[in-house]
């Protein structure tokens, strides 16, 4: 009884871990870049989804 309880304690306390690193929620990150994340004189295209220069005229 008590072997089987060890492993059982084992196999829930290793769940969590086997299953972050299978990739985890992937599905659930957001967009690192945004329009606030564009350097000075340049501007979010949401077409290209990334920081384009400011055209000039």
């Amino acid at each position: 009884m008590k072997i089987k309880t060890t492993l059982a304690v084992i196999a829930l306390s290793l769940s969590p871990t086997l299953a972050l690193a299978g990739g985890g929620c992937t599905d659930m990150k957001a967009k690192a870049i945004t329009a606030s994340s564009c350097i000075a004189g340049s501007t979010w295209d949401e077409a290209k989804g990334a920081c384009v220069a400011n055209p000039t005229s």
